[in-house]
C-alpha cells in the first residue's frame, strides 16, 4: 500500500505501476493473484455470513462502518461495500461494490479500488467488482439501501484534504428522482430552473415536504418517488409533517400547487430537459469485443460473439456502451489483468462516457448478463466450479505468503419447502374429449392417463377468504389439440370468476408440490381415453398401450405420505425398476409387490395402500430385490441392469423477480434485486423465477389485451430461459391477479394483504399511506363463493361443512370436503368384500374383553345395551359433510362412548358380566384412566390420536382399523355418516375416505 500523502492515480492505474509480488520458482496459473504481501485484517472474517459489510476509506485506511450508519455516504468518500448472498445450495454468493464520491480525493478512490481486489482475494477470487459513482450506481447497488441513497456533502480527514460536516438547521432542499423500479436521488439547487417536464421533483422544507410530478413521468415513477417522500418524512421530520402532492400544469388553482409554487417566487413556464439527460444512459447499438494486449486494445472481428472467442491466457473487455465488462482469464498474469482494468478506464475517458459502469469477472464466475449477450454459452457445473476455483486460490494464497482463510458455507437449506395450501378444500376434475371437457365422478379423478388432459378445479379456505385454484394436466403422450382445447377452456373458467382464481399449467412429471396434495392418492396409467387420443394413435398406426386391468402393467409407487402418494404406470420391463422405490406388477389377478432394497418403510407402506386402489381384494405376493420369483422376471421380459439413485425433481432455488413489458409478440424482463412486494406495480406484470416453478403476477390496472397474454407471457419466458439455468419448457406456470395471491406465492414476500386490497393506481395508494401515516384499512369485499358456470355445482361448501384453519402443519387434520349427494348416496352402496389381503397384518395386542378379529369380515353381535347407549348417540344432523372439530384441551385423553355423563354406566353397560377374571381388571383399570370401551368391546381414542401423522399416537390397535376406535360421535363427525352406512360401502370407497382421514 503506498503510504499516506502520495499520489496513487484513479482505481487501477496504480496497480500497473506495482511491481507483483515474488512467488515460487513454478509459475502458478488460473488463480486470482493480488499485489499485497497478505490480506488486510479487517478482511479476515469479511463475507462469513449473509448481509451487508461496509468500510469507509479515512486516511488511507480501511474503517469498518456501524450497521447503524448503513446507506449513509457522504461525496468526500470513498467506501467498500461487500453483499454476502447465502444460496438454497448452501453456498455464499459475493458482490464487492467500491462507491466514489464525486468530492473524493484521488488517492482515497485508489486505495478503494486496491482494497476491492484485496477483498476479493480474501473471498477466494470469486466476486464479481463494480466501480460506482456517485449519481450513477448500479440498480443492484441501490438495492441494498432502498428506498434510496442520499449522499451528504462532506468527509473524513484524508491526505490532501479535510472536510468537515457541521450539524445546522433545517434546510429547504430540492431532489429530482428518476427510475420507474429503483430510484436514483439527487440533489440539485433549489431554484425554479431545475425543474422540468420529465421527472420528478422532491421540495423538503421545513414543515411540509411537496412532491411536483412532471406531466411527462410515469405513474409508476410517481409511486416510487413517494418512498423517497416518506424516507424524507421519517429521517428529518421524525414522521412529523405534512406531505404534498403537486401535479405539473395545476397553477395556482389548487392550495398546495399555489404554496408550492410561491417557495420559487410564482409560477413560470419550465424550461426543456437537457438533451443529454433526456438520452438517458449512454448506449452501444452492438456489443463489441476487444482484446487487451499489453496494455492497447485491438477489436475482435466477429459478427456473432461465442465463448470459443475468449482465451483464458488473456483478458478482454465487452463494451455494451452502459456497461464495459473487464473478462480476466484465469491464466492471465497479475500484469495483464491490471493493464486490462486500466484499458476499461481509458475506454470511458475517451468516449467521455462517465455513465457507464466498469463490471471486472473472473472467468468461470461470468454473470448471468454477462454470459446473455454471447451465443449459446455453456452451461457450467456451478458447485463444481466453485469449489475447485476457492481450493486453487486457497493453495496459491498460501504459496504465496499470504494469511488466507478459508471462506465458510452458508447453512444448509431445507431440501423441499412444505406445500403451502390447504388440503381440505373441494375438488371437481373434467378430462378434455376434443374441444369439450367431460365431467368425472368422485371414484374417477383421481385416476389420470398419460394421453389425456385434465381440467381440474380445487376451492380452498385462504388467508384472505375462499380461494381458487384452476389448472391444466398434460399428460406426456396427450395431442397438441386437445392441450390447446384445455389451456381455452381453463381461460374461460378463470374469467367467468372475474379473475379471482389462480391458474397453473402443469405438465406430466414436472408437476408443483401443491399438486399431489390436492389429489392426496392419485394413479396415473398409460395411454389414454379420451377422442382425440384415440384419433392420433389410429391416424399414426401406433400401438394402443392403454391400461387394461387384464393385463400386465407395472407401477412404480411414491409420495411422502397417505396424504401425498402416486402409483405411476411405467413400461413393462426390468430396466424400469428403482432400488429406490416399490412397485406393484400384476398380471391379471396375479399380483407382484417389488420393494427395492433402498426404499424405506414409508414406501413400503404407500405400495400397501395403492394394492387397495389398483387391485382390492387380492393377495399380493411380497418380493424383496434380489428374492424374485422367475415368473416375476418372465413378466418383465428379461433381466437388465436398473437405476438405484430416487429421481431427482427440479429444486426450488433463490427467487428473482422481473418486470415485463410484452409489446407485439417481444418480452422484454428487468430484474428486481432485494424484491420486495411494494416493487409490484398494479399496472404492470411481472414474474417470479424460483426455477421448480414460475409465477405471471399481474397487476388489476393492466391492460385487458395484455392480461390475456399472460401465460403466453411465462410461455416466452421459459423459452428465452432468462437466467440461463437450461430451465425445462414445461416448469409449472402460475398466472396470479393482484388481490388473489396464493400462500405458495406470497411466502416469497413479507406480504401485507391489506396492500393488495387497496383501490386506486400504485401512486394514489401510496400517497394515501404516507400522507396518513398508517396504512389505510382494506375495504375489499369477501371474496364470493366461485360456483362452476359449467357444472351447476358448487365449487365450495358452506362453511359449517368444514374447518376455516389455516395452519400448515404436517399434523393437520386433512379432510376432503364431500357433496351432499354423495353423502346421501353413500349409504345405498354394496356391503364391502373380506378385507384386502395385501394390508399389513394387525400388531400384537393386549387381549380386551369382546375384541374383535381384524380377519372378521362381519362385524359382531351388539348386546341390547350397547344398541340403546349407540341410538341415542346416533340422533340425526342437519350436515352430512365431514368436518374437522376445535382442538380440544382434553384432546389427548381418550373419551367415553356418551361423551362420559356416567362413567361407571357406561362401563357396567359395556362389560355386564365378569366371566372373566383375568379381563376385569383390565376393564377396571382402563375406566380409571377415563378409557371406555366402544361398541365393538374396542377402547374408544379421540381422534387426534388415532390418524397416522398423530404426535401422541394410540398404541396397541390394529393400525387396519383404526376407525372402528372412534366413538359413534366423533366417527360420524368426521366421516360424515354413522358406522353402519360406512360398512356398507365398497373397500375402495372406505379406503378413500380413510386415507383423507388419515386413517389409512
Amino acid at each position: 500500500m503506498a503510504a499516506p500523502g502520495s499520489a496513487i492515480k484513479h482505481t487501477f492505474s496504480s496497480l500497473v505501476k506495482q511491481k507483483p509480488p515474488k512467488t515460487s520458482p513454478t509459475k502458478s496459473r488460473g488463480t486470482m493473484a493480488v499485489s499485497m504481501k497478505e490480506v488486510d485484517p479487517v478482511f479476515q472474517a469479511a463475507g462469513q455470513k449473509d448481509g451487508l459489510e461496509i468500510w469507509r476509506i479515512e486516511k488511507l485506511q480501511v474503517v469498518p462502518v456501524p450497521k447503524e450508519s448503513h446507506g449513509k455516504f457522504f461525496t468526500g468518500d470513498s467506501y467498500v461495500i461487500l453483499k454476502t448472498t447465502a444460496l438454497k445450495n448452501g453456498s455464499f454468493r459475493h458482490d464487492i461494490h467500491y462507491w466514489l464520491g464525486k468530492n473524493t480525493s484521488q488517492d482515497e478512490a485508489g486505495t478503494a479500488a486496491i482494497k476491492t481486489v484485496e477483498l476479493d482475494a480474501a473471498l477466494g477470487g470469486r466476486a464479481v467488482q463494480y466501480r460506482e459513482v456517485q449519481g450513477n450506481e448500479t440498480e443492484k447497488f441501490l438495492s441494498y439501501f432502498k428506498p434510496c441513497i442520499i449522499p451528504e456533502e462532506g468527509g473524513v480527514a484524508s491526505g490532501f484534504r479535510h472536510t468537515e460536516v457541521n450539524e445546522r438547521e433545517h434546510q429547504t432542499r430540492l431532489f429530482v428522482c428518476r427510475g420507474k423500479h429503483t430510484v436514483h436521488v439527487k440533489e440539485v439547487p433549489f431554484a425554479r430552473s431545475s425543474l422540468n417536464h420529465d421527472d420528478i421533483f422532491i421540495l423538503d422544507t421545513k414543515s411540509k415536504i411537496f412532491q411536483f410530478n412532471g406531466s411527462n413521468s410515469s405513474i409508476q415513477e410517481r409511486a416510487k418517488a413517494l418512498e423517497v417522500v416518506q424516507y424524507l418524512k421519517d429521517t428529518n421530520h421524525d414522521g412529523k409533517c405534512e406531505v404534498a402532492a403537486v401535479e405539473d400544469g395545476k397553477l395556482m388553482a389548487d392550495a398546495d400547487a399555489g404554496e408550492f409554487w410561491a417557495l420559487f417566487g410564482g409560477f413560470a413556464p419550465l424550461p426543456r430537459k437537457p438533451f443529454s439527460e433526456l438520452n438517458g444512459k449512454d448506449s452501444a447499438s452492438t456489443s463489441k469485443l476487444l482484446c487487451v494486449n499489453k496494455g492497447q486494445t485491438a477489436p475482435i472481428d466477429s459478427e456473432i460473439l461465442t465463448r470459443e472467442l475468449l482465451d483464458s491466457t488473456k483478458c478482454y473487455l465487452l463494451d455494451c456502451g452502459s456497461e464495459i465488462y473487464a473478462w480476466m482469464g484465469r491464466e492471465t498474469t497479475l500484469e495483464e489483468r491490471k493493464r486490462a482494468g486500466s484499458a476499461a478506464e481509458e475506454l470511458l475517458r475517451e468516449g467521455n462516457r462517465s455513465r457507464s459502469h466498469i463490471i471486472r469477472l473472473m472467468e468461470g464466475f461470468e454473470t448471468v448478463i454477462f454470459r446473455s449477450k454471447f451465443d449459446k454459452w455453456p452451461k457450467k457445473a456451478d458447485a463444481v466450479v466453485s469449489d475447485e476455483s476457492r481450493g486453487k486460490v486457497a493453495a496459491l494464497l498460501k504459496r504465496q505468503g499470504f494469511n488466507f482463510k478459508s471462506p465458510a458455507k452458508a447453512a444448509p437449506v431445507k431440501q423441499e419447502p412444505q406445500p403451502q395450501i390447504d388440503c381440505t378444500g373441494n375438488l371437481q376434475v373434467w378430462r378434455v374429449n376434443g374441444s369439450e371437457k367431460t365431467f368425472l365422478s368422485f371414484s374417477e379423478q383421481c385416476k389420470f392417463y398419460s394421453g389425456d388432459c385434465y381440467i381440474f378445479q380445487y376451492t380452498y379456505p385462504g388467508e384472505n377468504g375462499d380461494e381458487c385454484l384452476i389448472g391444466t394436466w398434460f399428460g406426456k403422450k396427450s395431442v397438441q389439440e386437445e392441450r390447446s382445447a384445455a389451456t381455452s377452456l381453463a381461460d374461460k373458467m378463470i374469467e367467468s370468476l372475474k379473475f379471482q382464481a389462480v391458474l397453473v399449467r402443469v405438465y406430466e412429471g414436472k408437476e408443483p408440490i401443491e399438486f399431489f396434495p390436492i389429489f392426496q392418492n392419485l394413479v396415473i396409467y398409460k395411454g389414454g381415453t379420451s377422442t382425440g387420443y384415440k384419433k392420433f394413435i389410429s391416424e399414426k398406426g401406433i400401438e394402443d398401450d392403454t391400461y387394461s386391468e387384464s393385463g400386465v402393467a407395472l407401477f412404480r409407487v411414491q409420495g411422502s405420505g397417505p396424504e401425498n402418494m402416486q402409483a405411476i404406470q411405467v413400461d413393462t420391463a426390468a430396466s424400469s425398476l428403482n432400488s429406490s422405490y416399490c412397485y406393484i406388477l400384476h398380471d391379471g389377478d396375479t399380483v407382484f409387490t417389488w420393494i427395492g432394497n433402498l426404499s424405506s418403510s414409508m414406501d413400503q407402506e404407500l405400495a400397501e395402500r395403492q394394492l387397495d386402489v389398483i387391485k382390492p381384494n387380492l393377495q399380493s405376493r411380497l418380493l424383496k430385490e434380489g428374492s424374485e420369483y422367475d415368473q416375476f422376471w418372465k413378466l418383465l421380459g428379461v433381466k437388465s441392469e436398473y437405476s438405484s439413485q430416487k429421481i431427482v425433481r427440479d429444486q426450488e432455488s433463490d427467487p428473482h423477480l422481473f418486470a415485463c413489458t410484452f409489446s407485439k409478440g417481444v418480452l422484454k424482463v428487468r430484474e428486481i434485486f432485494n424484491f420486495t412486494q411494494d416493487d409490484l406495480m398494479t399496472e404492470d406484470i411481472f414474474i417470479l423465477d424460483c426455477r421448480s416453478c414460475v409465477f405471471v403476477w399481474v397487476g388489476q390496472r393492466v391492460d385487458t389485451k395484455i392480461r390475456a397474454q399472460a401465460l403466453n407471457i411465462g410461455e416466452k419466458f421459459l423459452e428465452l430461459d432468462i437466467l440461463m439455468e437450461n430451465v425445462s419448457r414445461e416448469t409449472p406456470l402460475y398466472v396470479i391477479t393482484e388481490g388473489s395471491e396464493p400462500q405458495y406465492f406470497t411466502r416469497f414476500f413479507t406480504w401485507d394483504f391489506a396492500k393488495s386490497a387497496m383501490h386506486g393506481n400504485s401512486f394514489e395508494r401510496r400517497l394515501s399511506i404516507v400522507k396518513d401515516g398508517v396504512k389505510p384499512r382494506a375495504d375489499k369485499p369477501k371474496r364470493r363463493p366461485t360456483t362452476s358456470a359449467h357444472t351447476g355445482r358448487s365449487s365450495v361448501p358452506d362453511k359449517s361443512q368444514r374447518s376455516r384453519s389455516m395452519s400448515f402443519s404436517p399434523d393437520r387434520v386433512r379432510v376432503r370436503g364431500r357433496s351432499p349427494a354423495f353423502n346421501a348416496l353413500a349409504a345405498n352402496f354394496e356391503n364391502p368384500n373380506a378385507r384386502n389381503l395385501s394390508t399389513p397384518p394387525p400388531v400384537v395386542r393386549k387381549q380386551l374383553p369382546k375384541s374383535v378379529s381384524p380377519d372378521s369380515s362381519k362385524p359382531p353381535p351388539r348386546t341390547a345395551s350397547i344398541a340403546a347407549i349407540s341410538a341415542s348417540l346416533e340422533r340425526p344432523k342437519a350436515t352430512l359433510i365431514p368436518k374437522s372439530i376445535k382442538a380440544n384441551p382434553e384432546a389427548n385423553k381418550p373419551q367415553t362412548e356418551a361423551s362420559k355423563p356416567k362413567p361407571e354406566t357406561n362401563a357396567k353397560e359395556i362389560n355386564p358380566t365378569n366371566d372373566n377374571p383375568a379381563a376385569t381388571p383390565t376393564v377396571q383399570e382402563d375406566v380409571k384412566e377415563s378409557q371406555a370401551e366402544g361398541e365393538e368391546g374396542l377402547l374408544v381414542y379421540p381422534y387426534d390420536r388415532l390418524r397416522t401423522s398423530s404426535t401422541n399416537p394410540a398404541t396397541d390397535i390394529d393400525v387396519t382399523r383404526r376407525e372402528t376406535y372412534l366413538s359413534s360421535t366423533e366417527f360420524r363427525e368426521r366421516f360424515g355418516m354413522t358406522k353402519e352406512a360406512f360398512a356398507k360401502l365398497p373397500k375402495w370407497k372406505q379406503n378413500r375416505l380413510k386415507i383423507a382421514l388419515q386413517l389409512f
